[in-house]
């Protein structure tokens, strides 16, 4: 059993990520009891400050970014005494001694790395070089991890130098959040659905994870990455992957990783001839001038991918992926085939496919949609309409407080539980498909389609899923 850490190093603390995230997480689980009451917290960036103007930085940052009701000065006060803050340069050697000295190893530490991926070599080495690299040293690394197999594989060589696979934690915020947990819940946990979750019933799954956002300050990232690398390559596939895996034996992190990984290693690879038929990319009208200089960078990717195995053959997966587009929104919709054959026809009424759509955000909410007949005496012929049934995560469990995903990751790092975190051989079968994705267009000469920005994406887009006789859930 993995030794509980004593100690939570956050690299990168005065970035975005943790004042959105990581410190209103950290409280969350502090407010609930859920964080140990002998582990310490310190948290280390480059900026000068002492132990006091951190916590007054931090208390700050929790009153702007928690809920109102939920946010209390009382206990964020009681939260900050916990967290000490110790500058560190990650790019030099010194600093990291002190650091080496806050912590006691014995009981362990689990280290947070938010920094750019071209300083992590760099930090490891040091982390290594002071004796935070140890058996009792667990390590999370925050996306991107390289962009394209080979930096990949370069960062987790790097990383590998120091710390063994089952220390480190690679993150995808989306496997923090319940409703992505409860794909496995739906799953796994009823007798009803699993026997129809294959080629023979299902007809095509859609994934979509749209954004009303644009660049939103990261435009020197987003431009050199775009919309395949920053979302399809990690967020969506490991979505893919959990819509479409085995039964493991069990919930262990092995078994359900081995899983996952054998559906990313299924994935039919793109090709220059198929490209065009599978794949459009767009860019948003203003992005251009949101950049300040023309781009061929995509904000908008919609593909149709295939699982060559024997429970999705036939089966398509679509996924559509934007910025600026008409309302954000993040879900997976399994559509059923229709019934072989309607006995209601000849009485005039019309079936439709069953559906299934898992909301991930803004709302958690689980929709089954189901035909029944429409009341009255059908004397000018039988009506059937489609009924959904829903179950509403607020509703069903308003009981619980809605969490934030790093909450759920925070606790597993400290715990050192590692199975919603990214294994290696994950992360590689994801950037060689995606790898493949892009040589295959950049070889059919592709650039990216214009599009409105508050609109759907590129008009191909619903004609390339139309051709196919389906339509998106818009």
């Amino acid at each position: 059993m993995a030794q509980r850490s004593s100690t939570l190093l956050l690299f990168g603390a005065t970035g975005d990520l943790s004042r959105r995230m990581l410190l209103p997480s950290l409280y969350g689980l502090a407010a609930d009891g859920l964080l140990p009451d002998d582990i310490q917290v310190i948290a280390t960036a480059r900026t000068e400050m002492d132990d006091a103007e951190f916590r007054e930085l931090a208390i700050s940052n929790l009153r702007e970014h928690l809920p109102a009701d939920f946010f209390s000065e009382v206990t964020a006060r009681r939260f900050a005494k916990r967290v000490r803050y110790i500058p560190v340069d990650v790019t030099t050697p010194e600093g990291y001694d002190q650091l080496a000295d806050a912590i006691d190893l014995d009981k362990g530490v689990s280290i947070f790395l938010s920094t750019a991926p071209s300083l992590f070599k760099t930090t490891i080495e040091n982390l290594k070089r002071v004796g935070l690299a140890g058996p009792k040293v667990h390590l999370a690394l925050e996306k991107p991890l390289g962009d394209d197999l080979a930096s990949s594989r370069e960062i987790n060589d790097a990383v590998a130098e120091a710390f063994t696979e089952d220390r480190i934690f690679r993150i995808d915020h989306y496997l923090g959040k319940e409703t992505v947990q409860n794909l496995l819940a739906l799953r796994f946990a009823n007798s009803l659905l699993e026997p129809v979750w294959n080629a023979a019933h299902i007809d095509h799954v859609q994934i979509t994870v749209a954004e009303t956002v644009g660049l939103e300050g990261r435009a020197a990232y987003y431009d050199g990455a775009g919309a395949v690398r920053d979302m399809l390559q990690n967020h969506m596939l490991q979505l893919l992957a959990l819509v479409a895996m085995e039964p493991p034996a069990d919930y262990d992190p092995v078994a359900v990783r081995e899983e996952k990984v054998k559906v990313l290693r299924s994935l039919r690879p793109m090709t220059k001839v198929g490209v065009r038929d599978e794949l459009v990319l767009g860019q948003y009208d203003a992005y251009a001038g949101e950049l300040g200089e023309p781009s061929d960078t995509e904000t908008f990717v919609a593909l149709k991918a295939h699982v060559d195995n024997w429970r999705w053959a036939g089966v398509p997966f679509y996924l559509r992926h934007g910025k600026r587009m008409a309302r954000r929104k993040t879900e997976v919709l399994i559509q059923f085939k229709c019934v072989p054959h309607s006995i209601f026809g000849t009485m005039g009424a019309r079936t439709e496919p069953n559906e299934l759509i898992i909301s991930i955000q803004p709302e958690e909410n689980i929709r089954l949609k189901l035909m029944a007949k429409t009341p009255g005496l059908d004397r000018g012929g039988m009506s059937l309409r489609e009924v959904p049934l829903d179950v509403t995560m607020e509703g069903a469990f308003a009981d619980y407080r809605r969490r934030i995903a790093y909450e759920r990751l925070l606790l597993d790092l400290i715990e050192g539980d590692p199975t919603l975190f990214v294994r290696r051989d994950e992360v590689e079968a994801q950037w060689q498909w995606i790898d493949a994705l892009r040589q295959a267009w950049q070889d059919a000469g592709m650039t990216p389609d214009p599009y409105e920005s508050g609109s759907w994406g590129p008009e191909r887009s619903s004609e390339f899923a139309k051709r196919d006789g389906r339509e998106w859930n818009d």
